[in-house]
This record gives structure tokens, sequence and C-alpha cells, in this order.
């Protein structure tokens, strides 16, 4: 199981550049739909041109500004997309993921960038809230069931409750 890093809510002292963009981007009135792709480093974000980068794979380059944005080691986020550590370093090596790695790795990237829209913009906000216990989510932290479709979409439903003020 992924633990939250000992220290990431600390150590982040420098927000990236993806993620002040992110920032700033959601606040002027952008849609969470229309800016995640941002922080993959995809420049195109209708699902037609998601779809193509899904099935070519994602850069690796792609993986490790997750990684940078969400404040994880290599290893964890690996492990949150199912990625074996093998795996990962022949992907590293190749430089791209195979389209199922890039098709997890792309959800995990849309229900963090939820988390800082639920949180107005607040990256170290929806950090800690990811790898908080949820009671919506059976006392499991919503970046835990975020590794499957099922449980990503089940974030992503508590996250709209959660805007609309609905108590979950």
């Amino acid at each position: 199981m992924t633990r939250a890093p000992a220290e990431p809510l600390t150590r982040a002292t420098k927000v990236p550049k993806d993620l002040r963009e992110l920032r700033q981007r959601l606040l002027a009135g952008e849609t969470t739909q229309q800016v995640y792709p941002r922080l993959l480093g995809l420049r195109e974000y209708d699902t037609a041109a998601l779809l193509r980068q899904i099935e070519r794979g994602l850069s690796y380059i792609a993986f490790e500004r997750l990684q940078k944005s969400i404040d994880l080691s290599a290893r964890q986020l690996a492990e949150l997309v199912r990625i074996p550590p093998r795996t990962l370093a022949r992907r590293k090596e190749k430089g791209r993921l195979d389209p199922d790695q890039s098709d997890r790795l792309l959800r995990l990237t849309r229900v963090f960038a939820k988390a800082v829209s639920l949180l107005e913009g607040d990256v170290e906000a929806a950090r800690k809230w990811l790898f908080s216990p949820q009671r919506a989510l059976d006392g499991s932290t919503p970046i835990e069931f975020a590794r499957t479709d099922v449980g990503a979409r089940e974030v992503e439903n508590l996250i709209g409750r959660l805007e609309h003020g609905i108590p979950s």
C-alpha cells in the first residue's frame, strides 16, 4: 500500500511551474477537464487527441512531471499506476509508457487536478487530502482508491459532492 512520503507536505516548498499554471487556469475559470493534461506536458486535450496520445503511449517525461507535481518517489508513483519496478526501468530507457500505463497515469493526473480544484488551487492541501483517509471511501485514502478506474470514479464523485456542499 502506498503511503504518503515522510516529508512531502514540508519538502515541497517550491510549487512546480506546471502546478502554478494549473492553479492560475483553475482560478481563471477553466475546467479541470481543460487543464489537467498540462500537468503531463500535453498540449492537446480534447478527447480524440488524448485517446491518440494514450494509444501511442505517453512519454516517460509525463511520468516524471506527475511525480514532481504530486511529490512522490518514482517507486511510489509507479506503484499507484501499477507499473512494476523493472518495467518502469525499461519504460524509462525506452522513453515511453505503454497505452495501459499511459491511461492509468492520465487517470491519476485527473484525480489530482480535481483535488487541487476542489481545494481552490491549494496544492499542499490537495496532496494532504489525497493521502488522508476519507469516511466516504470506507476509510481509504483517495490516492489508493484512484488506483482503479472504479475507485477513481468514486473519488471524482466524492469531489463533486464536496464541491456542491453535499455531506459525504
